[in-house]
């Protein structure tokens, strides 16, 4: 967009932006680049030996702690909550991170997995290629790409949950409200994907893998310098998995490139630029799920193999990705940096399901086949830019982060239904497997969506060293929203955090910040609902031990929401959607306990415990999430007794979850309850040097079954079954 084309209030706001940053630097507020922080690390490996581990870096990218080779599932510094760079027990915000150790140990190759073992999140299964996350009872939207926002939306899904880990260094899970970055927000979670980033010496690994249910997967990664001197740096990942599933005709192919360079431009400026692409491509893709209730009444339980799609259906999903930052060192230890971010995400399905109806558990007639075709993608474009550093004030040494960012996201759908006369009944529900004719998708049903969602905002935090114990933050954005719903400017989110540090080990900390985040979806009328305004409170206690490598948290939160949407059962929009009323007053309180890396030499923790109400006078709402959450993940290097050999294993758990779905036998929906259910998985990793490495995991080692509800459609999904994963990786 060029600055022409701006209008006289963002041409204002551009203006003051430039302005205020110019005035940072001049004023003497700028700095030298954060150097690389490089922290030796020796773990006690018995009482007369001691191992040296490989280095953790503080990167000149403003992210936080690269985890790549750190040996720990310790996430290291952060700055996913208010760009500052800084440690779990100095942020004022309960954050769970996956990184790359834990990631490899468990052979967490996609977001689905991640999302499994990160604490506090729920997993729903809405049909093959659709999932969504959801934390503190309220569905994650939010996405970020080394912190520039992205959203997502579930029922148009178009490849942010399939996204392949192997490019990624660690992905950080924010929980509760984040406008103070992201302007807009949903107050459950924040998911920031952090890439890998090339090395100064050359390395990288080759690993292939096969598991259960056919699959195969290849993989390469290679990093190092380009020249002599090193200061072009570049690293490149290449994967390729192939997979099969417990559903019955079921196939999954998914090639990921990604590649990245940075450049020295002068011993003060970093240039950074990269792309990445992935594709999905499924065949036999489900829509929708099994139908919860057989006609009379009985839960219908279907094999875990069931699939209802066609053999023509699939749901194809791609993810195409353009980057690049520019940062400079000034004096005093300021940093500026720009940021810039283009993103495609899009889908090309053809959907046949037999999902609709409660079938006759005699003969299995009474359903009817869902068909549609649709074909999309979501264009957005993302600048931020911001200075940050340390000044001087009273006496003490604070810090400062000012910045501005601006977006804009383009949706285009063009959906299609069947031509008029095909046949959507079928008769034999339990005969099922697929085979029907691919229909012509009609020109008369024809619809299409175009919409355009614009942000802007300035914001600013400010870290104030009130005491050598009392950390004070201060924060605010001023942000601007225009959709094709709703347009709003000058909403201001302020932000406000505390962390009393009681002694070296254990800090108290508190956070307030605001909910404002327009909705999709629309009431009876087809008008959209106001959007969500809300307060987001949090307290709690962290703790920080052997220099880093182990931190806990024990977090109280609590939230005010007005206009929340919730289902209006069995009613529709004029345009066939779900209609939702905008209900006020609804509270969610909760607490969340977690624990995460090295609690012994060469013993590897990442375990929580999450509790979340959530009610509206005195009812209970977002059901569809359990209310009880526990996981447990952890490895034990055995070098005293089999050298080289990491074995470990966890569990998740959560509480039963319900919500109200139709029952045939009855006129108005019914409450249906999910029984709590266990997960345990295992893994071994065997490293025949310094080079080979083994590695074998079970996911589902006991084989539970289990699923989850969608609960507009009345159906239900089973998770996987037991499966296996057989892997050999070479590291040069």
């Amino acid at each position: 967009m060029s600055y022409r084309k701006l209008s006289d209030l963002k041409k204002k706001q551009l203006s003051r932006a430039i302005q205020l940053l110019m005035l940072g630097s001049i004023a003497g507020f700028a700095s030298s680049l954060l150097h690389a922080a490089v922290e030796d690390l020796a773990v006690v490996k018995n009482s007369t030996e001691v191992q040296e581990l490989e280095t953790i870096t503080l990167q000149a990218n403003q992210l936080g702690e690269i985890t790549e080779n750190s040996g720990t599932y310790s996430p290291g510094s952060i700055a996913t909550a208010t760009r500052l760079v800084l440690k779990p027990k100095e942020t004022p915000q309960s954050i769970s991170v996956i990184n790359r150790q834990e990631m490899d140990d468990f052979n967490l190759t996609s977001i689905d997995d991640v999302m499994n073992h990160t604490p506090g999140v729920s997993v729903v299964t809405y049909d093959s290629e659709r999932t969504e996350y959801n934390s503190r009872g309220f569905a994650i939207q939010n996405f970020q790409y080394d912190g520039i926002p992205m959203r997502r939306d579930s029922s148009y899904s178009a490849g942010n949950t399939l996204s392949d880990t192997a490019i990624y260094d660690r992905i950080e899970v924010l929980k509760g409200a984040t406008g103070l970055l992201t302007g807009i927000g949903d107050p459950g979670a924040t998911i920031n994907l952090i890439r890998k980033k090339p090395t100064q010496d050359l390395q990288g690994h080759v690993s292939l893998g096969i598991g259960s249910w056919h699959k195969y997967r290849a993989e390469l990664d290679v990093s190092g310098p380009l020249n002599q001197q090193g200061s072009i740096r570049a690293r490149g990942v290449a994967a390729y998995q192939y997979k099969e599933s417990q559903l019955d005709r079921y196939e999954r192919k998914t090639p990921v490139f990604y590649g990245i360079v940075e450049a020295d431009l002068s011993d003060r400026t970093l240039l950074t630029i990269g792309a990445d692409y992935q594709d999905s491509k499924p065949k036999n893709s489900t829509w929708g799920g099994i139908p919860i209730y057989n006609a009379k009444g009985e839960f219908n339980d279907m094999p875990r193999h069931f699939n209802n799609g066609a053999r023509w259906s699939y749901w194809e999903q791609y993810t195409r990705t353009i980057f690049a930052t520019l940062e400079h060192q000034f004096e005093h230890d300021w940093v500026a940096k720009l940021q810039l971010n283009h993103q495609i995400n899009g889908y090309d399905t053809a959907l046949g399901a037999l999902a609709a109806g409660h079938p006759n558990p005699v003969d299995g007639a009474g359903t009817s086949m869902w068909a549609g075709r649709y074909i999309g993608e979501t264009k957005s474009d993302a600048a931020d830019i911001y200075v940050t550093g340390p000044f001087q004030l009273f006496g003490r040494t604070h810090e400062l982060v000012l910045g501005g960012n601006i977006s804009k996201s383009t949706w285009k759908n063009d959906g299609y239904g069947p031509e008029p006369g095909y046949n959507t009944q079928f008769n034999d529900y339990y005969g099922w497997v697929g085979d029907v004719p691919e229909p012509n998708w009609s020109q008369g049903s024809h619809y299409d969506n175009r919409e355009t969602t614009r942000q802007n905002g300035l914001y600013a935090t400010s870290r104030w060293h009130v005491l050598d114990d009392l950390k004070i933050i201060l924060g605010g954005r001023i942000a601007n929203y225009k959709s094709e719903q709703v347009k709003k400017s000058g909403i201001f989110v302020p932000y406000i955090g505390a962390v009393y540090d009681l002694n070296d080990n254990f800090a108290l900390y508190g956070s307030y910040t605001t909910i404002f985040n327009p909705q999709s979806k629309q009431d009876r009328d087809g008008k959209s609902l106001d959007p969500l305004e809300g307060q987001n409170y949090e307290v709690g206690l962290k703790g920080e031990f052997y220099n880093g490598r182990l931190n806990t948290s024990l977090a109280y939160f609590q939230l005010k929401q007005d206009n929340f949407g919730v289902e209006i059962p069995g009613v529709l929009t004029p345009s066939g959607g779900t209609a939702y009323q905008a209900i006020s007053g609804v509270k969610t309180k909760g607490v969340e306990l977690e624990i995460t890396g090295e609690i012994l030499p060469q013993w590897n923790l990442h375990a929580g415990f999450n509790h979340k109400i959530s009610k509206q006078q005195g009812e209970k709402v977002s059901t569809l999430t359990p209310e009880n959450e526990f996981t447990l993940y952890s490895s034990y290097k055995m070098d005293p007794w089999v050298a080289g050999l990491t074995l470990g294993g966890g569990v998740r758990w959560q509480d039963k979850t319900w919500g109200q779905v139709s029952n045939p036998i009855y006129s108005q929906q019914v409450k249906h309850v999910v029984d709590d259910y266990w997960v345990v998985d295992a893994m071994a990793n065997y490293k025949v040097n310094d080079q080979l490495a083994l590695s074998f995991n079970i996911n589902n080692l006991l084989d539970e079954k289990y699923y989850t509800i969608f609960s507009w459609y009345s159906t239900y999904t089973w998770g996987e079954g037991r499966n296996y994963n057989l892997g050999l990786t070479y590291k040069f």
